[in-house]
């Protein structure tokens, strides 16, 4: 048997014996990317490196990122699907190419892991108008004595990874799958559609970048992408088919069995019930615990959804004021995160907080079934009133409308549902649509800004202690969240606005330099100086006015950003305030 610590542990120590400097666990916030709400993978924070930016630990890099996956939040509740997870990932940025990645990739497997090498199968991508077969890591494979029945060829949608946004690197990737069944013969040749074969690793290989017409070129650098999920090769490697038996899920689902008094597995419903709030407190605890917290928008809005979908699938088992309760076996089963222990009492206060005003929402959701239901019908546009403002899941509507004989078509609520989704899909498209990937200057002079911004902050408000709290930048403009407890003045916003300019005219050269974190705080570089950091930074400095540690894109000289202009000041939440503001 092997633990998620143990596998970690193993995998950092193989990688670093290699030459690779571990970085640290990045936010699940993704910093100065407005691409995707939540950090989705382990390479999500390495964007501006991959595009050629120098990393101050070099090109061998590994580490193990913890991830937040929201796009199908519905489909949780069954044995492997999760929204929080743990991803293992090496990179290589413009050093070793496909050789060294597949050996490194079957070594730590073999001999590490001690895998037999009969129990695993690989694919590569087949090819098309694009970019030609990926024949070269098959014959790798091969010469490294995976068998030809056990290497297929699969499309694009199966084996290419990217472009992050809509141009920059991308490539092939080759995946690697393990037998994870006792019962039976192992196949001789390979079919990944037999759920026994598990993918536990995925090699993204990326020789190619997209440009904006759309047209694929082979990249001036050549990355390498190793990702693998800690909870997937800890489950396949201990024969544990039910993810939510293993430890990293366990303890969670003996607390709400504790609580309810019902077990888990004695059926479906009740089985599918906890699974949905033992994965759902766990991705609250760490969304809460990197600071978000409930809202109606973002990050926020998501977290918000988690944690009503808890109440109302414990509810379900007969569960009252419970969500702080089932929180705490996740700080013991991550106390390797030092942000859940030193946020702990905060994470449980907010969950209460929430389950208490989720609550009294149900209350009204109910009130307003009742009222819906009056003519014995309720209709596709209420149903999904209930179910989107009041939080009630479809399947509590038509418990209630079959017990008080309502007449409900589940299908006009779907249609409903479709139409919502169309519009959800369009605006995040429209608000999403580019970030770091896509590397344009429009991008790094507001990124560049924000440094100007933020000291000009400092200066206005005589306070040297202001942080930035979150950043969300795209061609059009950048925002800003700092920690101030106040509404700014016209005045002060207007002096903000002009020291950023007096800035930009002086054409001041922006410098960056590498050093190690104890360096960069005497010499009064700005920045959080915790474990998001490794032990050597970059650090910008905009003549006396502005040195921070960053790692995102700059420009040369200020005078290459134009005119700034503050758009709007506001409330972001408790202590923290918000400033849009846009390059003219």
């Amino acid at each position: 048997m092997i633990n998620r610590k143990e596998l970690i542990r193993r995998y950092l120590e193989f990688f670093k014996s290699k030459n690779h400097k571990e970085i640290p666990n990045a936010s699940l916030i993704p910093e100065n990317d407005p691409t995707v709400l939540f950090t989705t993978a382990g390479m999500h924070p390495l964007v501006p490196y991959l595009l050629g930016q120098k990393h101050a630990l070099g090109k061998r890099l590994c580490n193990v990122q913890k991830c937040i996956r929201t796009g199908d939040i519905e489909g949780v509740g069954d044995e492997t699907h999760y929204t929080f997870f743990e991803m293992l990932g090496n990179w290589s940025l413009g050093d070793y190419w496909k050789k060294e990645a597949i050996s490194y990739t079957l070594e730590f497997l073999t001999e590490v892991l001690k895998i037999p090498i009969q129990k695993l199968a690989v694919s590569c991508f087949i090819g098309d108008k694009d970019a030609k077969k990926d024949e070269e890591s098959a014959k790798i494979w091969h010469s490294l004595k995976i068998p030809k029945e056990r290497i297929i060829f699969l499309p694009k949608k199966e084996n290419w990874w990217g472009p992050a946004g809509k141009c920059g690197p991308c490539g092939p990737d080759t995946e690697i799958f393990y037998w994870a069944s006792d019962s039976g013969k192992i196949p001789k040749v390979f079919n990944q559609k037999d759920k026994n074969w598990v993918e536990i690793g995925n090699n993204v290989l990326m020789q190619y970048s997209k440009d904006g017409k759309g047209d694929y070129h082979l990249a001036n650098q050549k990355n390498v992408d190793f990702g693998g999920g800690v909870e997937r090769t800890v489950s396949a490697l201990n024969r544990i088919k039910d993810g939510y038996l293993d430890d990293y899920f366990k303890p969670i689902i003996e607390e709400i069995e504790e609580l309810s008094g019902k077990k888990y597995g004695k059926n479906k419903e009740i089985t599918k019930e906890m699974r949905i709030i033992a994965d759902h407190i766990k991705s609250s605890v760490f969304i809460i615990a990197d600071g978000t917290t409930p809202g109606n928008s973002e990050q926020g809005y998501v977290l918000r959804r988690l944690i009503r979908r808890i109440v109302k699938y414990g509810k379900e088992l007969g569960l009252d004021n419970f969500t702080s309760k089932i929180a705490v076996p996740v700080f013991d089963i991550y106390n390797d995160y030092s942000e859940l222990k030193e946020n702990k009492e905060f994470i449980l206060s907010e969950l209460e907080k929430e389950e208490k005003k989720f609550r009294l929402t149900l209350e009204k959701g109910m009130n307003k079934f009742k009222k819906f239901s009056n003519n014995k019908k309720i209709s596709g546009e209420e149903a999904f009133l209930l179910y989107q403002s009041y939080g009630f899941p479809i399947e509590m509507i038509e418990e209630e409308c079959k017990k008080k004989k309502i007449k409900f078509d589940r299908k006009d609520f779907e249609k409903e549902q479709d139409k919502h989704k169309e519009l959800s899909r369009t605006a995040t498209e429209g608000k999403f649509k580019s970030g770091l990937a896509d590397n344009s200057e429009k991008t790094t002079r507001l990124h560049t800004a924000s440094h100007l911004l933020l000291a000009a902050l400092r200066i206005v408000l005589k306070d040297s202690n202001i942080i930035q709290r979150g950043s969300n930048i795209t061609p059009e403009r950048l925002r800003l969240d700092f920690s101030f407890s106040r509404k700014l003045t016209k005045e002060e916003i207007k002096e903000a606005e002009d020291l950023v300019n007096a800035e930009i005219q002086k054409s001041c050269e922006v410098v960056r330099e590498e050093m190690s974190k104890d360096e960069a705080k005497k010499k009064g570089a700005s920045g959080i100086f915790d474990n998001k950091y490794g032990e050597r930074v970059s650090i910008y400095t905009i003549e006396d006015f502005s040195k921070e540690i960053c790692a995102g894109p700059h420009v040369k000289n200020t005078c290459e950003m134009g005119k700034f202009k503050i758009l709007q000041e506001e409330s972001s939440s408790s202590g923290v305030r918000r400033i849009k503001a846009v390059l003219e």
